[in-house]
């Protein structure tokens, strides 16, 4: 929740959450096409969102992370248009859209943290689409990695190590990467002592090397 707020208004907002929702993992918090009536806030967990072309093949486009909103896809038609699928035990807290559209408005800010929120989507989005389009195999896995500890960090966990709670076919799917190609390229990371990786355990040994390989151009 956004700072700044009295307790009154905190209690309000905690009255719209209507629940909180366990899942197992590989369960689906939605799917696409189903009817958009809420946000989910992850409280503990990961989730991946995914869509599925009509030939049957599935694209991963987006991980996500406890501290982290989910649903967002479905406020445009009313209907979601991704699946959400919970990587590992997972929980959310359910926020109706309609009491959060109805309680965002009186309150100014959180009506600006919710616009903070959607922009960053967008400007997740925005990169994705950097990714694909403009970097090398090593450009994006580096940047993958970077931005996942970034986002850890920020929620109280190291900056240097982390458990993968995706696979390494999943992180190909999401950067438009062969499964062979991701396991050659975290080979490379490791021989070049950028890198430690046991199994799904990764631990950041250069983390200006792996920026430097990430941000090509010396931007951050």
């Amino acid at each position: 929740m956004p700072i700044g707020l009295s307790n009154e208004e905190l209690e309000r907002i905690d009255r719209v959450v209507s629940n909180r929702k366990r899942l197992n993992r590989g369960q689906y918090l939605f799917n696409t096409g189903q009817s958009f009536d809420a946000l989910y806030a992850v409280r503990s967990g990961f989730f991946k969102t995914l869509i599925t072309a009509q030939d049957g093949r599935e694209q991963v486009t987006g991980f996500q992370l406890a501290g982290e909103i989910l649903g967002m896809d479905g406020i445009v038609n009313s209907q979601h248009t991704c699946d959400a699928i919970a990587l590992e035990d997972a929980e959310v807290c359910t926020i109706p859209f309609a009491n959060m559209a109805d309680i965002s408005r009186d309150l100014p800010t959180l009506q600006h943290h919710v616009h903070r929120v959607m922009s960053r989507e967008l400007v997740r989005d925005q990169s994705m689409m950097m990714l694909l389009g403009s970097m090398r195999t090593e450009e994006r896995l580096a940047a993958f990695l970077v931005d996942l500890t970034k986002r850890l960090s920020a929620r109280g966990f190291s900056e240097n190590e982390m458990v993968l709670r995706m696979s390494r076919e999943e992180i190909g799917s999401y950067l438009g990467m062969k499964l062979e190609t991701v396991s050659r390229t975290f080979t490379k990371f490791a021989d070049d002592m950028l890198i430690e990786v046991k199994q799904r355990h990764i631990k950041i040994l250069n983390r200006d090397g792996l920026r430097a390989l990430a941000v090509p151009d010396g931007r951050d």
